[in-house]
């Protein structure tokens, strides 16, 4: 089974993440910030990192440059809400897929879906 680590800082966000992408097949460990994620990327082995750009302690570009460095096998994906960072999420990641809020579950799910060349999985919300 495809294994993510989720990473975001907003509960009821991170709840629609979780059960979007349980409900498509994968399995999703979630965590409410970069700090809580890392010491789980040196650990556990993650297929996809999902992470918001936009947290406290350490964002999500740092998150990924240090999964670069720890689990370099493990893609990444930014979510966020604010335009301006997306910039900035391409030029420290440019291999990582980028999308914005807001976005309907079912594009997240199409979205992880092609990362792992997928196709489309039954019971979407």
């Amino acid at each position: 089974m495809i294994r993510i680590l989720l990473a975001e800082d907003e509960t009821a966000m991170r709840a629609y993440l979780k059960r979007a992408l349980e409900q498509a097949g994968y399995e999703v460990t979630d965590v409410d910030r970069g700090t809580a994620a890392l010491p789980l990327l040196e650990t556990e082995h993650f297929d996809l990192l999902l992470t918001d750009i936009v947290m406290p302690e350490m964002d999500g570009i740092e998150l990924a440059q240090k999964c670069a460095e720890v689990s370099p096998d493990t893609k990444v994906m930014f979510i966020t809400g604010f335009a301006a960072v997306t910039l900035k999420a391409g030029q420290a990641a440019p291999d990582a897929k980028i999308l914005s809020k807001p976005f309907h579950l079912r594009d997240l799910v199409l979205e992880v879906d092609r990362i792992f060349e997928r196709g489309p999985a039954s019971g979407l919300i």
